[in-house]
């Protein structure tokens, strides 16, 4: 046997005694390594897809609670004529187009829409993605069931000049609406905001009495959830709106029919979002605590405060009386008194904003003794030195009915009161409840009524001022007639031509001025509150809620779970 020699050999290893400490580490850690090896890769993907992939996404929440000083009359959007409902509205329903805050049309329901060369066919093409709030499709079967309500003689609705002269529409598919008009028709397009309804929950009803008055369903960004009569309306977002979820989780709609309460409601920060009126936005509203919890926002709104006459009326169908009344009234004292000069004179039926808007028509000026020399040449005086004119036996006095909660409109009242007074005439005030105001005014049992029209931007007037528009619940209400205007009006509708239009519309302002159907008094600005909490609120020509989508509430700053579904 050979030996190796002994320098080739290794030495032994010598090794440490062996603990029974070390021997658990040992152990530990090879449980653990390929454990720590897979929580730090599954980390590092984690961190990886973190900074590459995701993005947080919207903050879904929150309420806001906006006050409205009367109760919506009806939740269906072609029989509703009063602002309330259609503040309402407006967030439950959509149109085939809408305007954007550049005044200019767009779609909505629809994709995108074709005027033929001569304007008299537009056919719109619907979007596929649109779903009803009850998880029916949105088709071409609900734009024809909502033109052939309005068309409906039987629905009594104050819109239905808008579509009288298509002559048919035709749904080729259920995806592509044409419609057909008898002659070019300028309002065509705008007329198409109306907001549409279903077909399978409205075909068969009785619209006068269906519980979808007050039980709708859209396919707006919110839903319906509730209405508490008198109190309020509670509305949640759509999951699944064509446009995307609304971040705010619901909106309530709560009545307060007086101005001061609203305030005092704003105040205590149980309304987020309000009207003020001039003196709260001009002076009550200058303190710490308003300005850290409330932003005040302003814009021009499209309309006019007036005051109708009856013209069925035996006092005012002489116009030597109208124009009295209208030479009587102090238009700069209202607007210094009741809008503390935040407010400009309204000479007619355009709004100055308006392209038909006539800027060579002056308002009347003051002059209470040229409307005593009228209301003499009309037949009235103070026989008996009380101060009031008599005719006929009769003393001259009538009512003038506004609603109630306005306190602008109320001090309107007094102040013209005091007025007219002054020239022999003996004026009552009747503020009433909004609801109970609607039934005097479709009814015609006033004498005079003070309010304000929210004019469409397409300035068309047909629906106020047609000699056609008497019927209860329609807008002509003072039945004003003027074979003139209606010329006008008609031509207005007939051509494309903006240049013609303004010019009917010009002359229509200067007639219907110099008639007198209406004391125009002035017109104000839209003046609100709106809580700071709320981020993304954008003012804009259209006034606000065009981004309604937009609108957050930071985690933190939410409230309200008492409106919790």
């Amino acid at each position: 046997m050979r030996l190796r020699p002994r320098c080739c050999r290794k030495p032994p290893r010598r090794h440490p005694p062996i603990r029974k400490s070390a021997v658990r580490y040992e152990g530990l850690k090879r449980f653990l390594a390929p454990r720590i090896f897979f929580a730090a890769f599954f980390f590092g993907v984690v961190m990886f897809a973190a900074s590459y992939a995701w993005e947080p996404g919207p903050s879904y929440g929150g309420t806001v609670v906006t006050a409205s000083i009367a109760e919506p009359s009806n939740l269906i959007p072609f029989l509703a004529s009063d602002t309330a409902s259609h503040e309402v509205i407006s967030k439950i329903y959509n149109g085939l187009l809408r305007y954007n805050p550049d005044l200019e049309l767009e779609g909505d329901l629809a994709e995108r829409w074709e005027v033929s060369s001569d304007g008299t066919e537009i056919a719109f093409i619907l979007r596929r993605d649109v779903f009803w709030q009850d998880g029916e499709r949105f088709t071409s079967k609900d734009v024809d069931f909502t033109f052939r309500a309005l068309i409906d003689p039987a629905t009594p609705t104050p819109y239905a000049g808008d579509f009288e002269r298509v002559e048919r529409l035709e749904t080729p598919d259920d995806y592509t609406v044409k419609v057909f008009y008898a002659e070019p028709f300028s309002p065509s397009l705008s007329s198409w905001t109306m907001p549409i309804v279903p077909a399978h929950l409205l075909e068969g009803e009785d619209l006068m009495r269906t519980r979808f008055s007050r039980d709708p369903v859209g396919t707006g960004p919110f839903r319906f959830r509730r209405w508490v009569s008198g109190e309020r309306i509670e509305l949640a977002a759509f999951e699944t709106h064509f446009r995307g979820r609304p971040k705010i989780d619901r909106m309530v709609f709560r009545v307060i029919p007086d101005q001061t309460t609203m305030f005092l409601e704003v105040l205590q920060q149980s309304v987020d979002l309000a009207a003020l009126t001039p003196l709260q936005y001009a002076r009550q509203t200058r303190g710490g605590f308003f300005a850290k919890h409330f932003n005040k926002l302003r814009y021009s709104g499209m309309g006019y405060v007036y005051l109708a006459l009856n013209l069925t009326h035996p006092l005012f169908g002489d116009l030597r009386v109208r124009q009295a009344l209208d030479f009587a009234i102090d238009r700069d004292e209202l607007i210094e008194g009741v809008l503390l000069g935040q407010g400009t004179v309204s000479t007619g039926p355009f709004a100055k904003g308006s392209w038909a808007y006539n800027p060579e028509v002056q308002a009347s000026v003051f002059d209470p003794d040229r409307a005593r020399q009228l209301l003499k040449e009309a037949g009235w005086s103070d026989l008996d030195g009380d101060g009031i004119l008599e005719r006929d036996g009769k003393p001259f006095e009538f009512t003038i009915t506004t609603n109630q909660g306005n306190e602008q409109r109320r001090q309107a009242a007094q102040i013209m009161q005091r007025r007219l007074r002054d020239v022999g005439i003996r004026v009552r005030i009747k503020v009433i409840e909004w609801s109970v105001f609607l039934d005097v005014i479709d009814e015609r049992r006033f004498d005079a009524v003070l309010l304000k029209w929210s004019l469409s931007l397409d300035p068309d007037p047909y629906d106020i001022w047609h000699s056609s528009k008497t019927a209860p619940g329609e807008f002509n209400f003072v039945s004003y007639a003027n074979a003139r205007v209606d010329e006008l009006i008609e031509a207005g509708r007939n051509t494309f031509d903006r240049e013609a239009r303004a010019a009917a519309y010009r002359e229509i302002h200067r007639i219907v001025h110099d008639e007198v159907p209406y004391l125009f008094l002035f017109e104000s600005d839209a003046l609100l509150a709106m809580h700071r909490r709320f981020r993304n609120v954008r003012v804009s020509p259209l006034g606000i809620g065009y981004d309604l989508l937009d609108w957050e509430v930071p985690v933190d700053e939410r409230r309200y779970t008492r409106y919790a579904p």
